[in-house]
């Protein structure tokens, strides 16, 4: 066989270097000698004017947290007269046309340039986590389904894409990927997460990072950090992870996107950990991300989370010195306005404040401006009027990672269904375009403050699919219940469809939205996991009557459905798999497509449980000690197929240095009777070490695609860094010991081996290797 290389997790890792080193030209010592004189030319407006962002709202638009609270900052004409560091939305605001808007922008960069005194052009950021969230714009799975999908090279293809329509939309900074790692279920932004394994985020994170970057945009690494470890789930709660916790679990992802991904952008997060904000924490903000990982981008405030200090936190008296605070820390650009650092310009003229701290951020912001080309773009030229923001590339793109995503999680034999059966299709999320898309998609987080506006891209929902699939006339239909409300009225209609068909497809879940508009999103945290509203109950009631029942959770988090697994014929987990995510469900339930996904999260047994992760201690899951186990209803890294693969000969080195790489190799083999594709998972279990450690930790991982009777050689190289971690003096090391490999879940050893690391404690450093490499034969 042809022997193919990868990096697990994503393309060859770049090495960290000196990071001016652009193949624009644009940076280096000349560009750093024209922004330093640029800066000799400033005065104090012109400086802080570098640092915000202007964001145009009209009333009743409500996009960010508390956004309410801010009054209106005028004019824009006026707000930029010194100049602009950043437009905030220009997009994806309210729906736009996108021919318009691109003319308007051309025409107010051009009179930054024009009618400006230094004439610098603006920096305009969007959000971009499930595509570009601008009306008519492709709209792609949300990340949980990257977590599902196991496919960096997808992922970043995906961001690739995204980028392209960016870039020609005059857009140079995306506000996403999200790689808070998941530590409870309960939490409302589980649904922009991708898992809750530090590798697989670090590893499809950075991957969306080059994807994007490649396209001349600047990705931004939301949300810096501790942000996921919210206390009980609750967004904006406490956060009271422990260092070890913290350095050894919240920051591999971001790490890993600063060196091996060179982001551009860091957005700090809204947590206060320990009692400390981190917008006002220099030691994260500076001495970590900027001297321990030599990022040289810039830091941007999440939205309001600078005068957050003063309005939330209340380690500010106001917000002048919320901004003092903001700044020293190290974050440079305000956004998505300027209601706290405006107050800079007098706080220097009064002392309050050094300017060479602004200094330092200004030069940050035009450092970017001459990496994106705007301190030498004019906007004379003719923007781009033909622009296809759903083209048929990027629903390919789309409908290759739903498909991917889709995690098929029991079957008793009744997937896929034949043809000609009589389908009753039925649930609050059958019918629903908004039940395919998380919460930072335009149609969940935009347009749905604009009733009566369309849609504005082709969504068929599940139901439109199941018709196509199957055939018009073999479908039936219900609701039976909205996603979130106690009203039963339905249930008789369901159950009669159901009484009257061969089999009948219940499809549950989520509606995303934001601040209390949803079951799940920003602000829509959950104090249990049952499915809201009446679901469950309508479940049980299409259940009792005997016909069999596939059960489709279209959800942004995983419900505790243990009671499900139990009784229904199949369960299929669906994670907002975007505009072509109903044909991705309809193919797995037909067999046109053979499902691949595998769980990025646990499927919990309660909220009771929560927090809970796989990465848990011998004593994390409970046992004869207490009389409540923890122990979830399916792992981390859970799917099946409607082929069956064999794992055979597992080998790894006998002894490996601890400053060495653990070489591993498995046969699989698909030994079903159809082609599939499986995620070989590779995982290690640090058998005594000087503080507690997983059961199982995830060590690399490759997705491959075998015909019926195809035998592949799979070998990984994981460097034993992968298995380090904090020691009681808080040092990052690697240990010398026993450690026990295995391929297959976390909670599953379908082949398993040993080896021993040996020779000196191993200290980790910021040049040590990150990833697992793997090749086939």
């Amino acid at each position: 066989m042809t022997e193919v290389r990868q990096v697990v997790g994503a393309s060859a890792p770049a090495q960290p270097g000196p990071r001016h080193d652009r193949p624009d030209g644009r940076d280096g010592p000349d560009g750093e000698s024209r922004v330093r004189e640029l800066l000799g030319r400033m005065t104090i407006e012109e400086k802080v004017a570098q640092l915000v962002g202007f964001w145009e709202k009209e009333d009743g638009e409500a996009v960010a947290p508390l956004q309410g609270e801010f009054g209106d900052v005028g004019r824009l004409e006026t707000f930029s007269r010194h100049g602009l560091g950043h437009l905030t939305r220009a997009y994806g605001t309210r729906p736009v046309d996108a021919a318009a808007r691109v003319s308007w922008l051309w025409k107010f960069q051009s009179e930054l340039v024009t009618g400006t005194r230094l004439g610098i052009p603006a920096i305009v950021h969007e959000e971009c986590l499930t595509g570009l969230s601008a009306w008519k714009a492709a709209t792609f799975p949300t990340p949980l389904a990257w977590g599902a999908a196991f496919d960096p090279d997808l992922v970043t293809e995906m961001g690739a894409a995204i980028g392209t329509v960016m870039r020609t939309l005059g857009i140079h900074q995306g506000l996403a990927p999200v790689l808070d790692v998941i530590r409870d279920p309960r939490w409302g932004r589980v649904d922009e997460c991708i898992a809750e394994d530090p590798y697989l985020v670090g590893t499809l994170g950075t991957s969306y990072v080059r994807g994007l970057q490649s396209e001349g945009v600047h990705a931004t690494l939301k949300h810096f950090v501790g942000y996921s470890a919210s206390r009980a789930g609750r967004n904006f709660a406490p956060v009271h992870a422990g260092p070890r916790e913290i350095a050894d679990v919240l920051l591999p992802p971001f790490e890993m996107a600063v060196l091996d991904g060179n982001v551009r952008s860091v957005m700090h997060s809204y947590a206060e950990i320990d009692g400390v904000p981190v917008a006002a924490d220099p030691t994260l903000l500076t001495e970590l991300l900027r001297d321990r990982w030599g990022f040289d981008g810039t830091v941007v405030a999440d939205y309001y989370g600078v005068a957050f200090l003063n309005l939330l936190h209340h380690v500010a008296e106001d917000h002048a010195e919320a901004a003092v605070q903001a700044l020293t820390a190290g974050v440079d650009v305000e956004l998505p306005t300027g209601d706290a650092y405006l107050t800079l310009i007098e706080s220097v003229r009064t002392g309050r404040i050094d300017e060479a701290l602004i200094d330092r951020s200004v030069l940050r912001v035009l450092r970017q401006k001459l990496e994106l080309g705007l301190l030498d773009a004019t906007f004379d030229d003719e923007p781009a009027q033909q622009i296809d923001l759903d083209s048929p590339e990027h629903r390919a793109i789309a409908r290759r990672l739903a498909e991917k995503s889709i995690v098929l999680v029991a079957n008793q034999g009744v997937l896929p269904l034949p043809a000609g059966r009589r389908v009753a299709v039925i649930g609050p999320n059958a019918d629903r375009e908004a039940a395919l898309f998380g919460c930072y998609s335009f149609l969940n987080h935009v347009l749905v403050q604009h009733p009566g506006v369309e849609t504005g891209i082709e969504v068929p929902t599940v139901l439109d699919a199941l018709r196509v699939e199957f055939g018009a006339e073999q479908i039936t239909s219900a609701a039976g219940c909205a996603v979130d409300s106690e009203d039963r009225s339905g249930f008789a209609e369901a159950v009669a469809v159901a009484s009257d068909a061969d089999v009948a497809v219940l499809v549950v879940g989520d509606h995303a939205g934001l601040f209390g508009r949803g079951t799940v999103g920003e602000g829509c945290d959950r104090d249990d996991l049952e499915l809201p509203g009446v679901q469950r109950q309508l479940v049980e009631a299409v259940l009792d009557t005997g016909t069999p029942v596939v059960l489709v959770l279209l959800s942004g988090r995983p419900y505790g459905v243990g009671w499900a697994l139990d009784r229904c014929a199949a369960v299929v987990q669906a994670f907002f798999p975007g505009e072509e995510g109903a044909g991705a469900i309809a193919g797995v339930l037909s067999g046109r497509v053979n499902p691949s996904g595998r769980l990025p999260i646990t499927l919990p047994s309660s909220a009771g449980a929560q927090p809970y992760s796989y990465l848990h201690p011998t004593l994390g899951e409970g046992n004869e000690v207490t009389s409540l186990s923890a122990a979830p209803v399916a792992p981390f890294g859970h799917g099946l197929s409607y082929t069956t693969f064999a794992y055979a000969d597992l080998t790894v080195s006998d002894t490996v240095p601890t400053t060495g790489t653990l070489h591993a190799s498995v046969r699989v083999t698909n030994t079903g009777a159809v082609a599939g594709e499986d995620v070989v998972q590779l995982y290690g279990h640090d058998l005594v070490a000087s503080v507690t450690r997983p059961v199982a930790q995830l060590l690399g991982y490759r997705r491959i695609h075998l015909e019926p009777g195809e035998s592949v050689t799979v070998e990984l190289s994981v460097p034993t860094t992968r298995l380090a971690f904090s020691d009681r003096t808080l040092t990052r090391v690697v240990e010398p010991g026993d450690v026990d490999i295995w391929v297959g879940t976390s909670a599953h050893r379908a082949v398993q081996a040993r080896t021993v690391l040996v020779g000196d404690l191993a200290p980790v450093t910021t040049s040590s290797p990150r990833w697992t490499t793997s090749h086939l034969r």
